[in-house]
């Protein structure tokens, strides 16, 4: 029954993918660079020792892991923030009111 289906799955998903292409997802944050994947791959990566060794040193690694990417990621939101605030002045300046909100509503 599960070689079935499998087989199923393939035939639906080989011709979607070529008449239709791959689907790219949308990134909702644009301020994740890969300095942020690195801490999310080392957070993971953590976690996982962790949970096969639950101990106090690997859970104090994880905790710490943990918030140093927090920081991390809080730091370089911020950052990316402050940069959109920056740029919707420069717009406000220039009474470049249509792109303005343009920006305000992304």
């Amino acid at each position: 029954m599960q070689y079935v289906w499998e087989n199923v799955k393939e035939n639906i998903k080989t011709p979607a993918k070529e008449g239709l292409g791959l689907y790219e997802r949308k990134q909702h944050a644009p301020w994740c660079d890969e300095e942020c994947l690195g801490f999310l791959d080392q957070r993971k990566h953590a976690k996982m020792q962790w949970l096969q060794d639950p101990n106090q040193s690997t859970l104090d690694n994880l905790n710490n892991v943990k918030h140093e990417a927090s920081r991390h990621f809080r730091n370089k939101k911020k950052e990316y923030l402050k940069a959109k605030c920056d740029e919707f002045e420069t717009k406000n300046k220039i009474k470049n009111i249509r792109e303005l909100y343009r920006g305000v509503s992304d």
